[in-house]
């Protein structure tokens, strides 16, 4: 199994792994730039910090997902 962090993919069947989400940031750009197409990116992990800052700021949209003692969090 690969440590990819992030996959780019395109309908165009353009398809890219990356160990760092900068470098998948890039590749989207660069293929939209490139060839006028839409590709995504699947995000397989993150850092734990950020997860948890993701959830404590109630990312998801849900109230039961917050962490109203969070310093992030937005009401």
């Amino acid at each position: 199994m690969s440590d990819a962090r992030a996959t780019v993919v395109c309908d165009c069947g353009y398809e890219e792994q990356f160990d760092r989400l900068r470098d998948a940031r890039s590749a989207v750009a660069d293929h939209r730039d490139d060839t006028g197409h839409d590709p995504t990116w699947k995000i397989h992990e993150v850092a734990a910090g950020v997860e948890q800052a993701g959830a404590d700021a109630g990312v998801c949209g849900r109230p039961e997902c917050t962490n109203e003692e969070s310093p992030l969090y937005r009401d």
